[in-house]
């Protein structure tokens, strides 16, 4: 049997990908680089080379959630005439991907104690934030309401109150969702 070497590309977004799920669960304080070698199957010094610190590695992370995020919000929005309900139908998707919504707030969490990722994380919010504007027209408090909500939903996905595999309902679980059905069908 042989064995196909990845590209260092490959090998990097392979990478950044155990790195999403690593600090998805343990948060940036509690994910060592190591953790992250295990996940994707490489050496911790090998993660270290292409990434020189576990907050190198964070921020790239931040960024690619970021960026899946904005990747989402675009591929929901039609060519013309964009609605924010489009986005919301694209963030259903982001919920399925039940990694990344964590890993934002374990980012914006992070932006207290380090101010470089403070600046990556305050970055990627605004640019989420002008992507919406830009994508539908939303004046700043359209806008501002869609990404409210928006971060509602992330920290409800984060406790898998909804998404894949959630937890058993509780009765203020079941009223927060149906109201927040009820809301968005009107």
């Amino acid at each position: 049997m042989t064995r196909t070497r990845l590209t260092a590309a490959e090998r990097s977004e392979q990478l950044v990908d155990a790195a999403v799920t690593a600090f998805a669960k343990g948060g940036y304080a509690g994910t060592t680089t190591d953790d992250v070698a295990r996940l994707a199957g490489v050496s911790q010094p090998y993660v270290i080379r292409l990434f020189r610190s576990k907050q190198a590695l964070f921020i790239t992370v931040i960024d690619h959630v970021s960026t899946r995020i904005q990747q989402v919000f675009r591929e929901a929005a039609p060519a013309e005439g964009a609605q924010l309900t489009d986005l919301a139908d694209g963030f259903d998707r982001l919920l399925a991907e039940r990694h990344l919504l964590p890993v934002l707030l374990h980012g914006f969490a992070a932006a207290n104690a380090d101010e470089e990722i403070g600046r990556t994380a305050r970055a990627c919010y605004g640019r989420i934030y002008e992507l919406v504007r830009e994508l539908t027209g939303a004046s700043a408090e359209e806008a501002r309401d869609f990404i409210a909500t928006g971060m509602l939903l992330t920290v409800l996905a984060s406790m898998r109150v909804i998404g894949p595999d959630p937890v058993e309902q509780e009765p203020w679980m079941i009223q927060m969702v149906e109201s927040f059905d009820h809301h968005q069908k009107h």
